[in-house]
């Protein structure tokens, strides 16, 4: 078989590359999520072009032949050029038919000529537990585990309404120095500064041994993610909760909901502020967040939030409020250096 490989503009590509590109994403989303419907055309469309400009994105897409008009896989890197400049995330997915022919390899390759290039020295990517051959695969390449995690998901059938007012109710009086706060879609203009810093409690999540350092968020970054975001027909719920005297931002959970997947809803981030946890703000806020769902959302079935399994205050919640492990997952690290000692083997 002639495999051809050839970059492409994810930005900005023909309609027919598009539709090629989704029906391969799709595939393997089958493999990783069998139970949800596919991504659409026009919301994958709409997604690509509306990326943000703050991240380089550069994909290559794999076909049996030239002249061929479906894919067999794809491989991706993406990277700062404002933070992290040491590091290069990638992604490399194959069809199944088409793994342990070299393909990968061939991914590969370009990938580490890119981060040669850009001058980074790290290459971090993400598995599931359901496609063991992308483990066994970083195995092969000598990659480390930085951190390992689940999806965790909460079927909204078995949660206890009692429970949810239970917290509530006790949160608001242990926190009674607080507010708990919604914005429905985009962020008002007037908080966009503070939420920026709010958008820090990213750095605070555990991040294991991975060799990271942390994420720089600005205004312009936080609108070019709403962008793409809200192009791609999700709705956002942001929860936070505000001290009363200062005004000051004291934490936040958000999910994230999406039409064309109307029983799902994603749980983004939850995270308070090292100053004010032990006050029950956190509970506080997934509490008002599942009161809402279970008031305006009757469609959605499922919640699901990914957790590093080491993040043990945030487990211990959503244990208790019924979320069970969904899929395993793990996020690799490999030296650059290393990778081209593999190529060359």
């Amino acid at each position: 078989m002639n495999i051809h490989i050839e970059k492409f503009d994810l930005r900005n590509t023909t309609e027919a590359v598009y539709a090629a590109f989704n029906q391969c994403c799709n595939q393997i989303r089958r493999e990783q999520l069998p139970d949800d419907p596919p991504i659409p055309l026009d919301e994958d469309i709409q997604g690509f072009r509306n990326f943000p400009d703050y991240i380089e994105v550069i994909a290559w897409m794999a076909k049996r032949n030239k002249n061929a008009s479906d894919l067999i896989g794809y491989g991706l890197v993406q990277f700062s050029r404002e933070d992290n400049l040491h590091m290069l995330q990638f992604v490399i997915n194959i069809l199944p038919e088409f793994r342990k022919q070299g393909l990968g390899k061939a991914f590969l390759s370009r990938i580490v000529n890119i981060a040669q290039k850009e001058n980074r020295s790290l290459l971090i990517t993400s598995t599931m537990a359901r496609i063991p051959a992308g483990e066994a695969c970083m195995q092969r390449i000598g990659a480390e585990r930085g951190l390992e995690g689940h999806t965790n998901q909460l079927t909204i059938a078995n949660l206890d309404p009692n429970l949810v007012h239970q917290w509530q109710k006790r949160a608001s009086e242990r926190g009674a120095d607080f507010e708990i706060g919604l914005w429905e879609g985009s962020y008002p203009e007037e908080d966009i500064e503070t939420i920026v810093e709010l958008y820090d409690l990213i750095n605070q999540q555990p991040f294991g041994d991975l060799d990271i350092e942390n994420f720089t968020m600005t205004a312009d970054h936080i609108r070019q993610d709403e962008k793409d975001l809200f192009a791609c027909g999700y709705e956002r719920w942001t929860f936070y909760a505000r001290e009363k005297q200062t005004g000051k931002f004291a934490g936040y959970t958000e999910v994230f909901w999406n039409p064309n997947r109307p029983g799902i809803i994603g749980q983004g981030i939850t995270g308070v502020f090292p100053q004010y946890r032990n006050k029950g703000l956190g509970r506080w806020l997934k509490a008002e967040m599942l009161d809402k769902i279970l008031k305006e959302r009757s469609q959605a079935k499922f919640v699901r939030t990914g957790n590093a399994d080491m993040n043990v205050p945030m487990m211990k919640i959503n244990t208790e409020l019924g979320f069970k492990p969904y899929i395993a997952n793990c996020i690799w690290q490999v030296h650059t250096d290393k990778v081209v000692e593999y190529l060359n083997a």
